[in-house]
């Protein structure tokens, strides 16, 4: 009875703490982004309008600050109770330090939990919603592009999409068919439609080359023969961070089927999914600056190192990322190196206390 008293107290401080930086950290960041992007006010997007996009984009927010948030929370948390010598009394008590690590850790699996839903229910559709009602906001009423475009390729075409609006019309189509890496078809649309589970182009031109010469052909409308639906197009064509670890998935998957490399989208995926190992080592980081070497210094210097220790940490997988592009190794293995190392960082410490 005693123990789970103890347990309640520890992850209650602890959590109590994680959500206080979060606030902090999200309010910090409300503030900064509001300033600097005032200078984006234009038509009836006004001072208030940005706030609000703001605000609708804080659950994104909320999932980028969560590993710091972890880091330096488990820090204040841990330390507060350090320097009022609550852990001293629970280490005498009984308690032993893989006890009270483990103490601090369930609170971690309720933010893990609640990450991992925000991550993939939550923020994909308010980030999406955010952009098309700012964009109408500047653009005026039916102004709904959610997406610029981008180049994508499907068998032997290549595709540049200019942009995709919200009711699944397609605007600036262009197709480059090849064949033996040559060029046969150069194919131009104003728009493509979704009419009946199907693509219709409109106001297209299409011009065929052949050895000695070339043959154009214009139609009003023309059907697009294409496996790629709306929903596929708007993955393709949306901010891979941001998208769901089921959507990155699915889009792995199309781009393997493609002959393409999936590095980028498996990358977002293997963050979203090792979550729990991340804010796990994180946490072991925590615990080893208050039972560790640093035990004896202010809480404050605890904080500075602790935020020194979470930028290094996203740092590293940031230089990681485009390095698992250039030389080929699993984008898995790109997030979990830091991890690893705050792990075994985390574990050296608290065995030196010992």
């Amino acid at each position: 009875m005693i123990a789970d008293r103890f347990d309640r107290y520890l992850a209650r401080n602890v959590l109590g703490a994680i959500l206080v930086v979060q606030v902090v950290l999200l309010g910090l960041d409300l503030v900064i982004t509001y300033i600097n992007d005032l200078g984006d006010v234009e038509g009836e997007y006004g001072a208030f309008q940005v706030l609000l996009y703001l605000i609708m984009r804080l659950p994104w927010r909320f999932y980028q600050y969560s590993p710091v948030g972890v880091l330096i929370g488990a820090l204040i948390g841990l330390g507060s109770m350090a320097s009022s010598n609550e852990l001293t009394v629970m280490r005498a008590a009984g308690r032993s330090l893989a006890r009270i690590l483990w103490g601090a850790m369930k609170p971690i699996i309720l933010v893990v939990a609640v990450v991992l839903l925000i991550a993939e229910f939550v923020s994909p559709r308010t980030e999406q919603f955010a952009s098309a009602w700012r964009l109408e906001r500047i653009q005026g009423t039916g102004a709904v592009v959610t997406q610029q475009g981008g180049w994508q390729r499907e068998d032997d075409s290549i595709y540049r999409f200019g942009a995709i609006r919200a009711d699944d019309t397609v605007l600036d189509l262009t197709r480059y068919r090849f064949d033996d890496r040559t060029l046969r078809e150069a194919m131009s649309a104003e728009r493509a439609v979704w009419r009946d589970s199907g693509w219709q182009l409109e106001n297209v031109a299409i011009t065929r080359i052949e050895e000695e010469r070339t043959e154009t052909e214009h139609h009003a409308t023309h059907v697009w023969d294409t496996s790629l639906t709306p929903a596929q197009l708007d993955r393709l064509l949306r901010d891979v961070e941001s998208q769901a670890p089921s959507e990155l998935w699915a889009y792995a998957g199309y781009l393997r089927d493609q002959g393409q490399q999936a590095t980028e989208p498996l990358l977002h995926f293997w963050q979203k999914m090792l979550m729990p190992l991340t804010m796990g080592s994180l946490v072991l980081v925590a615990a080893s600056f208050v039972f560790g070497p640093l035990r004896s210094v202010a809480a404050g210097t605890r904080v500075f190192y602790g935020v020194i220790t979470g930028l290094s940490f996203k740092y590293l997988q940031d230089l990681l990322a485009p390095a698992s592009m250039v030389f080929g190794f699993s984008p898995a293995w790109a997030v979990l190196a830091p991890t690893f190392i705050c792990a075994v960082v985390g574990f050296y410490l608290l065995r030196r206390t010992g």
